[in-house]
């Protein structure tokens, strides 16, 4: 029997775009987040497309803050970084939070606002992948704190030793994004997890057997999803639409034919998520769209969280 375990994405973004500059609050909702049940505590990255705080330096914070949960990055976007000081800083995070770090990465998604955040930095859009790829492979050589040299087509490093070493030898789980057949044959390769966020049950199961198909070892099936909980449905969509246009800056309408969302009754919701669960999914990462987290995380921890079905099943 395979225990179901349920995160909670801190409100990097949902902050920045009031324009709230205080962490601290960020860090107070870890803490509540914690107290009322959550397994894992998560944060996002991009640091010009959706602006919001370093996740890597949140999680530090919330690391000491929160001792009991797990701590993800949904998702990283490593073609931004280099592999060196990318594995420096994740280790010394994983050190932090005394092994609890899961690293979630993803390449980015096409759109164009993504692609001008990479123009900016001077990374080729086009190269993302094959970046991703590239640097999991480095950071994995880089964490066994042996001496290391890599020659790649982007990277290209001698004799580089990285101090302290993550907490397990063989480095903090990797968790992949991505649906489709060439993203579920790299989650196979690669990746220790999958953390897609696909709006179509049946799409989730059916890309989960594919990937437990092809992995050698078994990968941790997770899912990302966006939950608006109001007990007027209506009113519910209003506010999911309010807080995925600021988010994302496009239509509901678009977003929601990528991404599973849910807006409506807690029960509902978690009928919903007990779907996926069934579909295989074993890690809930949850972005609730509210304008009040505190109370949000109150409502979530008491009307659907205990229906549901974290026993999974065989």
């Amino acid at each position: 029997m395979t225990e179901v375990e349920v995160g909670y994405l801190l409100p990097t973004r949902d902050q920045a775009v009031r324009g709230d500059d205080d962490l601290a609050r960020l860090i107070e909702q870890a803490r509540h987040a914690e107290a009322v049940g959550f397994d894992s505590l998560w944060a996002g990255d991009s640091p010009l497309t959706r602006p919001r705080a370093d996740p890597l330096l949140l999680l530090s914070a919330v690391a000491v803050a929160a001792p009991r949960p797990m701590l993800g990055t949904a998702v990283l976007l490593p073609a931004l970084r280099h592999p060196i000081l990318m594995a420096h800083q994740l280790a010394t995070l994983d050190r932090l939070a005394d092994g609890r770090l899961i690293v979630g990465m993803g390449a980015g998604f096409p759109t164009p606002g993504t692609q001008a955040q990479f123009d900016a930095i001077d990374v080729p859009f086009r190269t993302r992948v094959s970046r991703l790829e590239e640097s999991i492979e480095a950071m994995r050589r880089l964490w066994s704190g042996t001496n290391v040299s890599f020659n790649g087509r982007h990277f290209d490093f001698r004799d580089v030793t990285l101090a302290p070493t993550p907490t397990r030898p063989e480095g903090p789980p990797i968790w992949l994004a991505g649906g489709g057949d060439p993203a579920l044959r790299r989650v196979a390769r690669l990746g220790d997890g999958w953390l897609p966020y696909p709006p179509a049950i049946t799409d989730y199961a059916r890309d989960r057997e594919v990937i437990d198909r092809l992995a050698p070892c078994p990968i941790t099936p997770a899912l990302y999803a966006t939950l608006c909980l109001e007990d007027d449905p209506q009113h519910a969509r209003r506010l999911l639409r309010k807080s995925i246009e600021c988010y994302y800056n496009a239509p509901l309408e678009k977003v929601e034919q990528i991404q599973a969302m849910f807006a409506g009754p807690p029960a509902d919701a978690a009928a919903w998520l007990n779907s996926y669960i069934a579909a295989g999914a074993r890690h809930l990462v949850i972005r609730l769209a509210a304008d009040d987290h505190h109370a949000a995380l109150d409502m979530f921890a008491a009307q659907v969280l205990p229906l549901l079905n974290l026993r999974g099943h065989q």
